[in-house]
């Protein structure tokens, strides 16, 4: 029996696979980088033991490290949760080969299911190894990637050599393996994968469906179970193809086998199926929640069982209801999915599971996936998990950088979405319409009459009106200045009628209806419920200028490339390529603001940048 578990990853999943092990009375083992020193995965743990340095590669990615770890910890298995070195053979059978229990598929399992290209082959599949016109349009793949790294859609002939190029530049640098394939690339398709989990006796289940077709950068943001709108006989072959690849491999514990479902295609010639396999993760995954949800399983549990050797029933437990899962990012969608960095000052969802590796008052770092928590809600019916799911984000207290939270709650409620029309091309289409930011006109009033609660200009109530009070506020960018006044009946604005204020709370009137702002506020930063603002000084900063055409770093990160032979004096088109920028496992690409003359030039491989950092200055062509 397994009586200590080390998690060789960090963040949500280490706080979700601790919460089992504590249920289980197993003891929890934690590592962490310097970086993530005060993060809630280090601190829940009963043992936690430091990785130096802050990279990935210097860190979670340093399986000696991991092993040494587990073993000076006095841990007896090893989860790797996933990402990082969850699908890495040679990590597999070094903790194998110290002694400890592997909590995963067997090393050579992970090996022949690894590559892509040998994965495809397999199931009696072969990539493309010619590329005409007719096969437009394709998909360039990382064929050990994953997270949609190493991973491009090639429209034009023309374009394929380049795409190639970087998609090898971007494999290598973040799976150390620049291997890439060419597969067709389906365009209104759905992603849909199934869920297995095999013993060690032959036994294997096919846990149902998954639905994870809203996705942006070919990474998911929205994952539900079972998938909608699919066929019992499509549904029968998916799983029978699951089943297979599991066989194939001799696969024990759990892992996902995914494919692109066509919207109306011919039968794949191989499987029979209106479906084209694409992968097998051989590992937990993100969404794992929705499955747990609908099977009422707990599959860390059932991983860990599998693990210490014990057999599955004969056959899986029956799916109910339905559950949809959203991942809650700090990024700015509108803004080119910029990943945001900062203090989580609060982070509360009501009525739905929420897993997360943050607590109230964390730092958002800039070194891993932007990734906040995973809210997942499950009902009876899928139309009521939507609508749960969508409240309670609508209602959540997300108080800190910028996050995807309204783009969820819209894609939610979303006709395509409630009516499982959708499919991975969703926000290319939606994205503008779901992404524009819609602040509250009475957040900025609402905000001043709560910082001027308990206060009076004059010490003192006059009978005399007092002259208006103003206050400034940025709303999206936009600067805001709304008025007020201190009278005997207490704070008053034009246009509404004001019934309470408080340092936490006002509640206005506004045209017949009763409002209430909750406010919060952490130095300059004020939220007036799902609303963000900055307090502005009275007077602006006549030096907070920048020169014209100035292109700032977006987010804190590393420059991985620059456009070939840039230098200063280079004459650049608006919109071309000029730097790359690399944050929180995604890759960035920076462009010229404007035609015209570079008459600076900052940026260099390698490069450590912060948000805000000049990176080059571009002079308009007149």
């Amino acid at each position: 029996m397994i009586k200590s578990v080390l998690v060789a990853n960090r963040g949500e999943i280490a706080c979700r696979v601790f919460r089992t092990c504590r249920e289980s009375g197993i003891r929890t083992v934690a590592v962490y980088s310097d970086a993530d020193e005060n993060a809630l995965h280090a601190r829940v743990a009963d043992a936690a033991v430091r990785l130096p340095g802050a990279a990935p590669s210097e860190t979670y990615l340093r399986g000696e490290l991991i092993v040494k770890a587990a073993l000076s910890a006095g841990a007896d298995a090893v989860h790797p949760g996933y990402g990082f070195l969850s699908e890495n053979a040679d990590f597999a059978r070094a903790v194998l080969d110290a002694g400890l229990v592997w909590i995963g598929p067997p090393p050579e399992t992970i090996e022949a299911m690894a590559s892509k290209t040998r994965a495809k082959e397999l199931m009696g599949l072969a990539p493309l190894t010619e590329v005409k016109e007719d096969d437009l349009p394709v998909l360039v793949k990382a064929a050990a990637g994953g997270g949609g790294r190493g991973m491009r859609v090639v429209h034009r002939l023309a374009d394929l050599d380049g795409e190639l190029a970087a998609a090898r530049a971007e494999a290598l640098s973040a799976f150390g393996d620049g291997e890439v394939f060419v597969e067709p690339y389906v365009e209104g398709g759905r992603h849909v994968e199934v869920q297995i989990l095999a013993d060690a006796h032959g036994t294997v289940w096919a846990l149902g469906t998954r639905d994870c077709s809203l996705q942006r950068r070919h990474q998911k943001v929205i994952e539900e179970a079972p998938a909608p709108g699919l066929t019992s006989e499509l549904t029968d072959s998916l799983y029978a193809m699951a089943v297979r690849a599991a066989r194939a491999v001799d696969y024990v514990g759990a892992g996902t086998v995914e494919f692109l479902v066509a919207d109306d295609p011919a039968a794949d010639p191989v499987t029979g199926a209106k479906a084209h396999f694409l992968e097998m993760n051989t590992r937990l995954q993100v969404e794992h929640p929705v499955t747990e949800a609908v099977f009422g399983i707990d599959l860390v549990a059932l991983q860990i069982r599998v693990a210490e050797g014990i057999p599955l029933e004969k056959d899986p437990p029956r799916a109910r209801g339905h559950a949809i899962e959203a991942r809650l990012y700090a990024e700015d969608p509108a803004g080119g999915w910029t990943p945001q960095t900062g203090t989580l000052h609060r982070l509360t969802v009501p009525e739905v599971r929420l897993d997360t590796g943050y607590s109230d008052g964390d730092e958002i770092g800039v070194h891993y996936d932007p990734m906040l928590a995973k809210a997942v809600a499950y009902a009876p019916t899928r139309a009521e998990a939507l609508r749960k799911l969508a409240g309670a984000l609508e209602k959540a207290a997300i108080h800190g950088p910028v996050t995807n939270r309204d783009l969820l709650v819209r894609s939610l409620r979303h006709p395509e979405f409630a009516t499982a029309r959708m499919d991975t091309g969703f926000y290319d289409r939606h994205l503008t319409e779901l992404a524009t930011p819609t602040p509250d006109p009475y957040a900025p009033l609402a905000a001043a009459l709560a910082d001027a609660h308990g206060r009076s200009r004059f010490g003192g109530w006059r009978n005399l009106p007092s002259q208006p009070q103003t206050k400034r506020y940025l709303m999206d960018g936009v600067e805001h200045e709304v008025h007020y006044r201190h009278a005997r009946e207490g704070l008053t604005a034009d246009g509404v009628r004001v019934l309470h204020t408080a340092a936490d709370l006002v509640v206005l009137e506004v045209a017949g209806v009763r409002r209430r702002f909750e406010v919060s506020r952490y130095g300059d930063e004020v939220h007036v419920n799902t609303t963000a603002l900055t307090a502005l000084p009275r007077f602006p900063d006549p030096t907070a200028q920048q020169e014209p055409g100035s292109l700032l770093a977006p987010m804190p990160g590393t420059v991985v490339r620059v456009a070939e032979g840039l230098t200063e004096g280079s004459l650049v088109r608006a919109g071309e390529p000029l730097i790359w920028l690399e944050a929180m496992k995604m890759e960035h690409k920076i462009s010229a603001p404007a035609s015209g003359t570079l008459t600076a030039f900052h940026a260099a491989p390698g490069q450590q940048v912060e948000v805000g950092a000049l990176l080059a200055v571009v002079q308009n062509v007149t």
